[in-house]
């Protein structure tokens, strides 16, 4: 008889899907939206993110034998949102998708390319994050001044959710939000045949253009704030599964999705850590069943999409950029803080995170990849001199 999941992972792995899935999806709609995708398109992309996170998690669990928690890139996501759409539309963006797993998969196995990421200094690639989270975060208070009656039940949620639970105080404000929607605007319950989204193939446009805005910022963004953390998460907790099949597995299964409109799948680091304490299961060598079980949530949650696409689309866009935005304080914090933290980074730092929250596109070229290259220059200068000092 095959082994059977514990009662106790179980219940964490529906809690792990709840809060992965409802503190971000909001995040993952308008990366799509922000890379020109319609709403047929936004909600495969949705269905297939999930599927993809929660396939690849049960797969790489159950193989490992650890709690290797996968996820949809968050900050991959909001990169997407305050990107400029290609000139190819989402057949540009669905490109850019392919090639950053591509490259997670090369730096998987590649030294050189898993070296030179390693070598983006750590402040100036979570400069670049801040500086990308900056604008998003903003929104919810832009929506208190222009649709106090909505915003503001949101944020009170959060915040008084969060002061006694903070894994849920986002997806609590979700739910807020989706009261405030359903008071507002009519809803129809769609019929049965419609509740699960329908997959929509976009055949992939490949362009220097993809490669530099989309795919170079959103393979680095992914590995230095997904992928590598999640698997220090791991080794955190005692559990040493071989990095190098775990990242190119999480690449390969972007690849497969990203005709489907999925951005970017990778290694968990918050629902790894849910997934691997003592709150898991007593046993550590049981607690990887929490991970396959919020597997199993996500592609379940991942089949409805199209409902939840379909309900955010009522609400007018301050409002899922207000959740949005809540969602990702905590990440801007976190990222500005490491950005700033070492005296000898903290200039480079600074101009990344400027550069990159002012938006310009210069040459073709995103402010993401202009603040990181900046940024990047003028670290190693500053390195050298003080070397020779």
């Amino acid at each position: 008889m095959p082994p059977r999941p514990p009662a106790q992972t179980v219940s964490t792995g529906l809690v792990v899907a709840i809060v992965g899935f409802f503190s971000s999806f909001p995040i993952v709609l308008q990366g799509l939206a922000g890379v020109g995708a319609d709403a047929a398109q936004a909600a495969s992309g949705l269905m297939f993110a999930a599927l993809s996170m929660g396939l690849t998690g049960i797969v790489l669990s159950l193989w490992t034998r650890s709690p290797a928690s996968v996820a949809w890139s968050t900050p991959g996501a909001a990169l997407l949102a305050v990107t400029s759409m290609p000139q190819d539309g989402f057949a540009g963006a669905v490109a850019g998708f392919m090639m950053a797993g591509a490259l997670t998969v090369i730096a998987a196995r590649w030294r050189p390319l898993r070296r030179l990421t390693a070598a983006i200094p750590g402040p100036i690639a979570q400069a670049m994050l801040a500086g990308v989270l900056f604008s998003l975060c903003l929104r919810p208070f832009e929506a208190l001044a222009e649709i106090p009656g909505l915003a503001l039940p949101i944020l009170l949620t959060w915040f008084a959710v969060g002061q006694f639970s903070r894994p849920f105080a986002v997806p609590a404000a979700v739910v807020a939000g989706a009261l405030v929607v359903l008071i507002q605007a009519d809803f129809d319950i769609p019929a049965p045949e419609r509740l699960i989204a329908a997959p929509v193939w976009v055949m992939p446009v490949f362009s220097i253009e993809a490669f530099t805005n989309i795919a170079l910022p959103l393979f680095i963004v992914t590995m230095a704030t997904q992928n590598i953390p999640g698997l220090a998460v791991l080794r955190s907790y005692g559990y040493r599964p071989e990095p190098s099949p775990l990242v190119a597995s999480v690449g390969a299964a972007s690849i497969l999705s990203a005709p489907f409109g999925s951005p970017a799948t990778c290694l968990a680091a918050i629902t790894a850590a849910m997934c691997s304490n003592e709150d898991s299961h007593p046993d550590p060598t049981q607690r990887y069943w929490s991970a396959v079980m919020a597997g199993v949530f996500y592609c379940l949650l991942g089949l409805f999409a199209g409902v939840i696409t379909g309900f955010a689309a009522l609400a007018p866009a301050l409002v899922l950029g207000t959740v949005a935005g809540i969602a990702l304080l905590g990440v801007f914090a976190g990222s500005a803080c490491s950005a700033l933290e070492d005296p000898d980074c903290r200039q480079a730092a600074t101009f990344t995170f400027l550069i990159t929250a002012s938006g310009v596109t210069i040459l073709g070229l995103s402010a993401a990849v202009w603040g990181l290259v900046i940024g990047g220059v003028m670290q190693a200068i500053s390195f050298r001199l003080r070397r020779r000092a």
